[in-house]
């Protein structure tokens, strides 16, 4: 697994002349760890365009947009809006992420991307696995069959439950490099004996070990990604990753971050009957759900966007 502190300096040291696009603010991130979770990073890894090529896309125009900087930022809350997602594909961005297996499996469903993993056929995975901090420990959601409890577990609970992980994740490991009877490193443990191949070894080893790929997006296709895993709804691990991107965003392509707020994460969708509900409670008419049309769902749902 790599995060190599020497060989980071050494592309760090590198400084390259170039006449496309760059962002000031998204090049000093580039190559840096972001820390997340107890052992999962993310980083920058190279990119393409910015906020000037959608604005360029847009209009099939050369250089940096019009001189009113005002104008390109109205075109891109336009194509936000309106959902016009072709000039967002002229952006692409490509990150090295660090995080473990069980949210890689969940992120891997978004197959709008260029994914390639560290091989764990033809190298030995290091020994880091994840552990929940306590706060983020608690039962099943009796409502949401894939959610969590708001309340956390019970300190003893808390305390039973990560010995357990750690335990399991630690004689997984174990078992792992006896099995190839090969340590990290590669060497041979025990002459007399002879170990099975890294790529059934590696499945004795539990979901919370640490992965590592390389995962390169177009802009549209991000911000897809992101208005689904950067919200209150989304899994608690897979979340960290996706709001460290939105910072990325923001950094990347501030008016298209701004856009994408406004219209996107922070706006709400109504449906035709929503809609009508709507205007018919500002007409005065005593709507309920009973007579709405709508589910009690949807009702609920409805009621707690408007604060009806």
């Amino acid at each position: 697994m790599t995060n190599n502190s020497a060989e980071l300096n050494d592309v760090l040291s590198i400084s390259n002349q170039t006449k496309r696009a760059t962002v000031t603010s998204l090049e000093e991130l580039l190559y840096k760890p972001i820390k997340l979770l107890d052992h999962g990073f993310i980083r920058v890894i190279d990119y393409m365009g910015d906020d000037s090529a959608v604005v360029q896309a847009a209009r099939v125009s050369y250089g940096k947009g019009t001189k009113q900087v005002s104008r390109d930022k109205a075109l891109i809350n336009y194509l936000m809006r309106h959902r016009h997602t072709t000039p967002f594909e002229m952006c692409d961005i490509k990150f090295h992420i660090k995080l473990p297996i069980f949210i890689a499996r969940q992120w891997i469903r978004h197959r709008t991307a260029s994914v390639n993993e560290y091989s764990a056929r033809y190298s030995i995975l290091g020994n880091d696995f994840y552990l929940p901090a306590t706060e983020n420990l608690s039962a099943q959601s009796k409502i949401n069959k894939q959610g969590r409890d708001d309340d956390a577990l019970d300190p003893k609970d808390a305390a039973r439950v990560l010995k357990i992980l750690e335990d399991d994740a630690k004689n997984c490991y174990k078992h792992y490099i006896e099995l190839m009877n090969e340590d990290e490193d590669g060497n041979i443990i025990d002459e007399s004996k002879t170990g099975i191949t890294r790529e059934l070894a590696r499945m004795n080893l539990t979901l919370n070990h640490y992965t590592e790929w390389y995962w390169k997006i177009n802009l549209h296709n991000l911000l897809h990604f992101l208005a689904l895993r950067a919200d209150s709804h989304a899994q608690y691990e897979i979340r960290v990753y996706a709001d460290a991107m939105l910072d990325i965003v923001k950094a990347w392509v501030p008016f298209t971050y701004d856009a994408f707020i406004e219209y996107r994460k922070d706006s709400a969708s109504v449906s035709k009957t929503g809609i009508s509900v709507i205007k018919r409670m500002l007409s005065g008419e005593n709507v309920t759900q009973e007579n709405s049309g709508l589910t009690s769902r949807e009702w609920e749902e409805l009621s707690k966007t408007f604060s009806l």
